[in-house]
């Protein structure tokens, strides 16, 4: 007998959920007689793209993972003392092994159904309070990106609720971190503010023209300052004030709340979260109640469920960017949830007396290093200090000599101002390695190094005034965890209470929910990827180097772009940097007048928040009847705005779920009267391989790292948003000041990492190199082909909004549900019984009021397709039952959902329905049934009642808050 060999085990049949026989079922249910069919009816043979992608051939997961460890290998891993808001840190490993590493908790999606999400909405309470406890303040959000955009979204906020007239100055403190002076600068320029940087003791608050101020704490050079006499002057002048502060210092220092701060930013990463070549990293915001209204970011409040029990829930969604759009005053999008989960989780698990303990042991050694260092001859000009020391040596040579010894012993320094040496201690310093670092400078100076030890005891010399005596972290949550085994129970529970893709399809339009899969996440947690520093030589990190520079290539090579930046670390980063791209062009050819930005009606809410972040001015487009783009419309407005006009934002697939025939048209007007065209990558899953944003005639693009590249969006964050541009884009391209990218005109930096989010864009890599390009075309297919068996096999009982020429949805397509309305059915009804179902809701209400937006990605397999259509279809008939007559209008199925075990469970039912009916509405649930952890969320309640910290809610019920906006609840 002859046998064939070939290889066994190929990943793209991984990753892909329908095998072939499959495949050939759901092209008959659909009615065509290939897949090649499929995909000629429903992409527009102009835009296909005329050859293969041209990519390494695919490896398997095992020859992958070897070649990625001599890859990673490249990188050496130094001891770092560099600081400037980057330190090294310990991960406990119980946290690691079961957050970080658990795809229970990095595979789910942003808690807006909030039911289903109970565990990760009490994480990021945690966190809230956590923030609040050690800033001082009274109300934090539950992330932002990191320290710098953190610090930007503070000097937009005071922008918007000054009061003083005529305002266009933030005054900067010199002594901020320099990557955060890089971005605020960039934040700043389009939106007319001018920062004045100089030294916050000698600064004239008095200019009318200021509005507000910023400071760092301890400063970028180790020094700590009290500013209570500075923000009480400020607050005399009308000014607002932002301290940026280190959270581990915060356990031994004043705080900001107490020095009277408005608001207090920072980067969490110290609290257990490695370095990561710079990402990602959860921002903090916390601020006072008077900002509770428009604070940047999500907020995670408590209310209560439809039984009066405590439930969690995101807060005031009015706020947020896809309800607001152009009047947003930010475009956020994209949090840092797994980030900020780690960071509260570690103040779980440590305490308040075990951080303080870390605190106190750093700044033991810090001081043992001074008295070491003082006794060899050095000058230490830092007279308070928390870990870092400020070395002055007495020439430049010297200071190189210092950084080759230093290096040689594998330790790397701060090197400023051509004879200062920073040096900054951490959770990991030892005293052996402060006897190391002291043996350098030693060395250098021809002298002998004394012995080193840990002293028993450390004194605060610093003025009373600087030194904390408030509490922090005293609710039960930080004081009851401390045992491994007791962490391990309380974790499970929380991941317990929250579906993820690890139970079931998670349908959302436009999030392109897919398989995260085992083989790309495990370089995430080496220590040749996390423990590097952003700003250490980049000699040190060869292998992140040829991972860049070989992911760029393949992004170029994806979308047919010329270049690529992959520092912006969210998709709506992504946006904004890709507009600035396009700003500093046309400034750059002496058009910088051009500031008209033509928006579709139907883009996604990111859209307009940032054109007007990048300074530009809004003009909408409408969509025809199909719900396509307005051509007409757009080629009148086109005209009319010839002379400013600077760009189009646009969707495709459409925000509708079609490829509109008419783009190259679009594009080709946007062209002719002087603008460019921007494309928003929310829907790159469904061009892979078979068009291109260059292809279609797009100048710019961001790309969805944690949609179409596989990187997970663990509860709502962390994203990676790169943009791709064409050549003469190019050199506008974000820099950054501390590291040079080298791009030749580069616009400022947008995040605080010279390449964003570094550690999580191993996963993308691994994803292009194990599927190589036919495995990614193939997977286009099959996400086209899963989109399209659904519409086949939902149409008749929920009609499908919008199509293509041929009747053909793309990657998604929306369902209409308004109809159901006439019997006082609303589309949240829908979402909240597919919990019985087991399932998670498609998108809500977006991009249409009233509608579900279905995705279910290449990564689904026939039966568990099969299954959430049956889940769909089962639910009509609840409705159908409503419409007849069948059903009470309000005591039914839809109206009760989701149904807990405490309701199934309650001795007295009295409800016009069966407990199985309720609990078991299809027979695969007995299986494998998910319970809701609460019933439905009264969000109202929770508005009028807004309580952000691990407080007990029966203390706050009495004292009502008045809505300032009607919550309309989440939009996707």
């Amino acid at each position: 007998m002859l046998l064939k060999t070939k290889p066994a085990d190929v990943f793209v049949d991984r990753h892909n959920g329908p095998d072939e026989a499959a495949v050939a079922q759901m092209l008959r249910t659909i009615g065509v007689e290939s897949l090649d069919q499929l995909i000629d009816e429903t992409v527009p043979a102009a835009i296909r793209l005329k050859r293969p992608l041209n990519l390494p051939a695919a490896l398997t997961e095992r020859a992958f993972l070897a070649k990625f460890k001599q890859i990673a290998g490249q990188n050496k891993i130094y001891k770092n003392y560099i600081g400037l808001g980057y330190h090294d840190t310990q991960l406990p490993p119980v946290i690691q092994r079961n957050i970080l590493e658990n795809p229970g908790w990095y595979t789910a999606y942003t808690p807006y159904q909030a039911e289903i999400a109970q565990g990760r909405l009490e994480a990021l309470l945690n966190y809230q309070t956590m923030i609040i406890d050690l800033t001082g303040l009274e109300i934090a959000n539950a992330s932002l990106l990191d320290e710098g955009t953190a610090a930007a979204e503070a000097m937009n906020m005071f922008h918007s609720q000054t009061k003083k007239k005529n305002t266009t100055k933030f005054f900067v403190s010199e002594l901020v971190l320099p990557q955060t002076i890089d971005v605020l600068r960039t934040r700043a320029t389009p939106l007319g503010i001018e920062l004045v940087i100089g030294d916050h003791r000698t600064a004239d608050l008095t200019d009318e023209a200021l509005f507000g101020a910023m400071l760092q704490y301890p400063a970028a050079d180790g020094q700590v300052f009290d500013y209570t006499d500075f923000i009480t002057q400020a607050h005399a002048g009308g000014l607002f004030v932002t301290v940026a502060a280190d959270l581990m210092a915060l356990t031994l220092l004043k705080s900001p709340g107490e020095m009277g701060a408005d608001v207090c930013v920072g980067n969490s990463q110290r609290f257990g979260v490695p370095m990561g070549y710079g990402g990602p990293h959860a921002g903090f915001f916390a601020t006072k109640d008077q900002f509770k209204r428009v604070i940047p970011g999500r907020l995670i409040g408590q209310s209560i469920d439809a039984a009066g029990n405590k439930a969690l829930r995101m807060a005031l969604q009015t706020r947020e960017q896809h309800i607001r759009r152009e009047k947003a005053t930010s475009n956020i999008c994209t949090a840092q949830v797994l980030l900020s989960v780690l960071a509260g989780m570690y103040a779980v698990y440590h305490g308040p007396e075990r951080i303080r303990q870390f605190a106190t042991n750093i700044h033991a050694l810090a001081q043992t290093l001074e008295k070491a260092l003082t006794a060899l001859g050095v000058e230490q000009s830092n007279e308070f200090y928390f870990d870092a020391l400020n070395l002055r040596l007495e020439s430049p040579e010297l200071q190189q000599a210092v950084k080759r010894e230093a290096e040689a012993a594998g330790l790397n320094f701060r090197y400023f101002d051509e004879v200062r040496v920073g040096i900054s201690l951490h959770q990991n310093t030892e005293a052996s390695d402060v006897a190391d670092i002291v043996k350098v400078f030693a060395k250098v100076l021809g002298k002998e190094a004394g012995s080193v030890e840990m002293p028993a005891d450390v004194e605060l010399t610093w003025p009373a005034s600087l030194v904390r005596q408030s509490d922090y972290l005293t609710h039960p949550i930080f004081n009851t965890h401390h045992s491994e085994h007791e962490m391990l129970r309380y974790m499970k529970q929380l991941e317990n209470k929250d579906l993820s893709l690890a139970h079931s399809m998670i349908p959302l339009g436009s999030c392109t929910m897919k398989l995260n899969a085992t083989a790309e996440m495990i370089p995430v947690t080496w220590p040749e990827i996390g423990s590097l520093h952003p700003f250490a030589p980049r000699e040190q990190a060869q292998g992140y180097k040829q991972i860049f520079e070989e992911l760029e290539a393949w992004l170029c090579e994806v979308t047919g772009f010329a270049a690529v930046s992959l520092q912006p670390n969210s998709g709506a980063q992504g946006e904004y940097a890709g507009l600035l791209v396009i700003r500093a062009y046309h400034e750059g050819r002496g058009e910088g007048h051009r500031n008209i930005a033509l928006i579709p009606a139907s883009a996604h809410g990111t859209n307009p928040a940032s054109a007007v972040m990048a300074g530009m001015q809004v003009v909408v487009v409408k969509s025809d009847e199909h719900g396509s783009i307005d051509v007409a419309d757009l080629k009148q407005k086109a005209e009319q705005h010839a002379a400013s006009l600077s760009c189009l934002m646009v969707t495709y697939p459409s925000t509708h779920g079609v490829y509109e025939e008419t783009i190259i048209d679009i594009c080709r007007t946007i062209h002719q009267h002087g603008g460019r065209v921007y494309m928003d990558g929310a829907n790159m899953n469904a061009q892979v391989g078979l068009t291109s944003p260059a292809n279609i005639g797009a100048d710019v693009c961001h790309l969805n790292l944690h949609k179409t590249f596989c990187i997970p969006h663990g509860g709502g964050g962390p994203g990676v948003g790169p943009i791709g541009v064409v050549a003469d884009l190019a050199p506008y391209l974000p820099g950054h000041v501390v590291v040079e990218i080298g791009h030749e005109k580069a616009t400022g930096a947008v995040s605080s990492a010279p390449w964003g989010s570094a550690s999580i864009l191993p996963i993308s890599y691994a994803y292009i190199s194990m599927m190589g390009g036919e495995g990614l075309t193939q997977a286009t297919r099959i996400a086209i082909l899963n989109a399209n068996y659904i519409k086949a096999r939902l149409e008749e009982h929920y009609p499908v909004l919008y199509t293509g020429a041929q009747g053909r949805c793309a990657h998604e397509m929306i369902l209409e549900c308004r109809h159901f309305k006439k019997a006082g059915i609303e589309v949240e009804d829908i979402a909240k019984r597919l919990m019985d179902y087991g399932y998670h809701a498609p998108t809500v209400s977006f991009p249409v009021a009233g509608t579900l937006m279905v995705e279910p990605t290449e990564s689904e397999s026939k039966e568990e397709l099969d299954r959430f259509c049956d889940a769909m279809i089962r639910i009509r008939h609840e409705i159908r039952a409503v419409e007849e007559g069948r059903a009470d209008a309000k005591d039914n199925l839809l109206k009760h959902a989701p149904h807990t075990a405490a309701t199934i469970m309650a001795n007295e039912w009295d409800r016009p329905y069966t407990r199985e009916q309720a609990a078991y509405p299809i027979e695969y649930v007995r299986a494998a049934k998910f319970w809701p952890a609460v019933s439905r969320i009264d969000s109202a309640f929770g508005d009028r009642n807004l309580i952000c910290a691990c407080t007990p809610i029966e203390e706050y019920v009495d004292a009502e808050e008045k809505l300032v906006e009607t919550d309309k609840g989440p939009s996707y």
